[in-house]
C-alpha cells in the first residue's frame, strides 16, 4: 500500500511538471512578439539560459519576417554560448549569416562563431592541462582563425574587431605550435619531406609567431638530409637574418 501511494504520488508530481511545461509552451505561442521578448530577457538575466534559448527558437519561428523574429535569430547565438552549447551556437551564427548577410550586426555572427570555436577549444585545453596541449586536434581553433579572419577581412572596423585580432594572436601560436610538434615527430622518424612540409607551413601561414626559428632549423637540417645543399643554404641565410647566432642544427626537443 505504502508503494502505491509513493507510485501514485510520483505520477502526481510529474503529471504537474509536465502541466506546467505544457502551460508555458502554450503561453508562448499566444504571447504578443513583444511580451514574450521582454520575458526572455528576464530569463537571460535571471541566468536561465536553456529556457531562454528554447523561447528564443519559439519567438523566431512564430514571426519569422518580424524585427523580433530577426532579433531572436541574432540572440540564440549568444544564448547558446551562454549555456556553454558551442556547437548550438556555431549553428545559429551559421544561419544568421547565411539568413541576413547584408544585416547591419552580421559582424557580430561572425566574431561570435569565432568565439564559439575558440572557447570550445580553450575548454578542452584546460581540461588537458596536465599533458602537452601541442598534441590536441587544432580543428576547433583553425575554424576560430578562420571566423575571425573573415570579420577583419569583411569588417575591419567592426567594433569586435581589437578583440578578435588578439584572439588571433593566441590562435595562430596554437597552431604554429600544432605544426611544430608533428613536424618535429617527422624528424624524429627520418621522414624528412614531411618535416619540411610543416616547417615550411608555418614560416608560409604563421611568420610572426617564436616557432619561426624552430621552422627554419628544421628546414635546413631536412634540406641537408635530403641532400639539397642549395635550398639548405637559402634556408639558412633566412635564419641567419631574422636569428643572428642560431645554431642551423635542429635537435628534437618534442615529446616522444
Amino acid at each position: 500500500m505504502h508503494r502505491l501511494r509513493l507510485t501514485l504520488t510520483a505520477c502526481a508530481l510529474s503529471a504537474l511538471l509536465l502541466a506546467g511545461c505544457a502551460s508555458e509552451k502554450s503561453k508562448d505561442e499566444t504571447l504578443a512578439a513583444g511580451q514574450l521578448y521582454q520575458q526572455i530577457q528576464a530569463n537571460i538575466a535571471a541566468g536561465n539560459y536553456k529556457t531562454a534559448a528554447q523561447r528564443l527558437q519559439t519567438l523566431q519561428a512564430r514571426f519569422p519576417f518580424d524585427a523580433f523574429g530577426t532579433q531572436a535569430e541574432l540572440e540564440l547565438i549568444y544564448t547558446d554560448y551562454l549555456n556553454e552549447d558551442f556547437d548550438g551556437a556555431e549553428d545559429a551564427a551559421d544561419r544568421f549569416i547565411r539568413e541576413h548577410p547584408r544585416d547591419a550586426v552580421v559582424d557580430y555572427a561572425y566574431y561570435m562563431k569565432g568565439v564559439a570555436y575558440f572557447d570550445n577549444d580553450v575548454s578542452m585545453l584546460q581540461k588537458w592541462v596536465k599533458k602537452d596541449n601541442f598534441q590536441r586536434d587544432p580543428t576547433n581553433s583553425q575554424k576560430s582563425f578562420e571566423a575571425f579572419r573573415t570579420l577583419l577581412e569583411r569588417y575591419p572596423d567592426s567594433r569586435y574587431a581589437p578583440d578578435a585580432r588578439q584572439r588571433m594572436v593566441f590562435l595562430r601560436n596554437r597552431l604554429a605550435d600544432f605544426d611544430w610538434i608533428v613536424a618535429d615527430w617527422y624528424v624524429r622518424r627520418g621522414a624528412w619531406i614531411s618535416a619540411l612540409q610543416r616547417a615550411y607551413s608555418i614560416v608560409q601561414r604563421y611568420p610572426e609567431t617564436p616557432r619561426v626559428k624552430d621552422a627554419l632549423q628544421i628546414m635546413v637540417t631536412a634540406y641537408n638530409n635530403l641532400g639539397m645543399t642549395d635550398l639548405a643554404a637559402d634556408s639558412q641565410k633566412v635564419l641567419e637574418a631574422n636569428f643572428p647566432g642560431t645554431s642551423p642544427v635542429y635537435t628534437p626537443r618534442g615529446p616522444v
